[in-house]
């Protein structure tokens, strides 16, 4: 590869320069800073585009690159440190919970190509979903609901529902099922 032909100026970054630069400065003041508070980060990402449901928290030191490429539903929690780096757009469903550290990766680069290009593809997360603290999340992927990615795994494919994923690349290790719903039991 040959890193000095590498050109990104086809990437659309959804705005302009100066509110992608306006963002960053907000977001480092104030959303990925150490300061308590989940309702000011909520006001801040909808402020820059961001679809936030009813009763999400969102813990410090949270980073989102483009707000306006991210929705999360009701009822989710965000950990501390949670990176969603979202050059395409990440979709979180109702109930999830991602916790500390856990990084949601929408790039990555064609290794194959001479010019490095840059790749991007969405992530999905799905109702019901518990992505462990420092898990990795890889461009392209669906947690199907009720999915659980444990702690430090890489899931860089699709994860069945009602199922709980573990080790790099993530593996099924056993289905999932809650005590109040134990028909979505699988073996």
């Amino acid at each position: 590869m040959r890193l000095d032909t590498f050109d990104n100026r086809e990437f659309e970054r959804g705005r302009s320069r100066l509110v992608e630069a306006l963002w960053l400065t907000i977001s480092w003041l104030l959303v990925a800073s150490w300061l308590p508070g989940s309702k000011q980060r909520v006001f801040w990402l909808r402020l820059f585009g961001a679809r936030i449901g009813r009763g999400v928290r969102l813990k410090p030191r949270l980073r989102v690159k483009f707000p306006w490429r991210l929705a999360v539903g009701d009822h989710v929690w965000l950990g501390e440190g949670v990176w969603i780096d979202d050059l395409a757009p990440v979709t979180v469903g109702d109930h999830c919970c991602i916790s500390q550290d856990a990084y949601l990766c929408t790039g990555s680069h064609d290794w194959s190509s001479e010019d490095f290009a840059l790749t991007t593809a969405p992530v999905t997360i799905e109702d019901q979903c518990w992505i462990g603290a420092r898990a990795v999340v890889a461009p392209g992927v669906t947690l199907r609901q009720g999915a659980v990615l444990g702690l430090g795994a890489v899931a860089v494919s699709d994860l069945e529902p009602w199922s709980v994923y573990l080790g790099n690349p993530a593996g099924r290790v056993r289905g999932r099922h809650l005590d109040s719903d134990t028909a979505r039991a699988t073996p």
